[in-house]
């Protein structure tokens, strides 16, 4: 990439990912005419079409496919330099970090990390982006050239270096005037006798709650779906629905929502395990350590923040009444 005008790095790194010049434009936030004329000059630069047409899409070059990590780790360099600080000092820092996380991990977390931005660093500001296709964040390497961490479930593939946050189970929940409800004992096959809301979260992905199903060849009726488990206590409210969600989501939408949440007995394996990932260039990077530190610290006051409410009927696998 030698003489490349180093303004044009973001322009190819997004065109090789999306091989589509009107949504890089998009992405981007340029102009297509702009756009295009990027790629025309990363064309005359590199002697190469890059992008071919195949029917109504394009596919890379063989020389493209090659730019890829190296485009991508070049990304990753140039940023890392732009952000060289001489030390970090949170107190007197104006530091803007960018924090990828589901919408289940960023409505646990959001509150205690705020918190401690309040007292140790007043002049930085976190944002929090989704980790979803539509976002584009889906913890490969190349989206640490965006973000600064990110926060997702382990056993995912997701890349980088990584360290456990917290482990979280899963409950069900019902609305408060659910039928299902009046029964002396339940188990997984009795959830099944009612309609269920579910989250969704990709092609091919299927959650803890999803597996906990899955394996015992049980088949629920699904009647609604939805992007993530954020909305789900919502859908489940008023209605004759029931979901399995993560334990401390459900007790943070107890405290609005007129539901009843009903545990999982021990012998029925779901939970989730929630990590944070970053490039490993990244590990000794005084501002990145201390950003880990926080997440890690508003991690570990969780499950004190989130008492649950339970129904005294616990969810079984089997039936165990002689």
């Amino acid at each position: 990439m030698k003489n490349l005008d180093l303004n044009l790095l973001p322009q190819l790194q997004v065109l090789l990912e999306l091989r589509n010049i009107s949504r890089a434009a998009e992405r981007l936030q340029l102009s297509q005419p702009a756009t295009s004329a990027a790629m025309a000059r990363l064309r005359r630069h590199f002697d190469d079409d890059l992008l071919v047409r195949n029917g109504r899409t394009y596919d890379l070059t063989p020389f493209a496919q090659s730019l890829v990590p190296l485009v991508d780790e070049a990304m990753i360099h140039i940023q890392r330099a732009s952000r060289v600080r001489s030390g970090f000092d949170p107190d007197t820092s104006e530091r803007e970090f960018i924090i990828a996380a589901s919408d289940y991990a960023a409505a646990l977390i959001v509150g205690p990390l705020r918190g401690i931005l309040r007292q140790e660093a007043p002049g930085v500001s976190v944002d929090i982006v989704p980790t979803a296709a539509k976002s584009g964040i889906l913890g490969q390497m190349a989206d640490y050239s965006r973000i600064d961490l990110l926060v997702g479930p382990m056993g995912y593939q997701l890349q980088g270096a990584s360290k456990q946050l917290f482990r979280d189970s899963f409950v069900a929940i019902a609305d408060a005037g659910n039928p299902l409800l009046q029964q002396p004992r339940l188990t997984l096959a009795d959830l099944t006798t009612v309609p269920h809301a579910v989250g969704y979260f990709g092609e091919g992905i299927s959650t803890p709650a999803d597996k906990l199903f899955e394996t015992r060849a049980i088949q629920r009726r699904v009647a609604a779906v939805v992007a993530g488990f954020l909305s789900l206590p919502l859908l489940v409210e008023g209605t004759d629905l029931v979901a399995l969600v993560p334990r401390m989501l459900a007790a943070r939408a107890q405290r609005g929502a007129d539901i009843v949440v009903l545990e999982v007995s021990d012998d029925v394996d779901a939970s989730l395990v929630e990590a944070m990932y970053w490039h490993p260039s990244q590990t000794e990077d005084p501002a990145s350590v201390w950003l880990r530190s926080v997440v890690q610290r508003a991690c570990s006051k969780l499950h004190e923040l989130f008492p649950i409410s339970t129904h005294p009927v616990t969810v079984r696998a089997l039936d165990t009444t002689p």
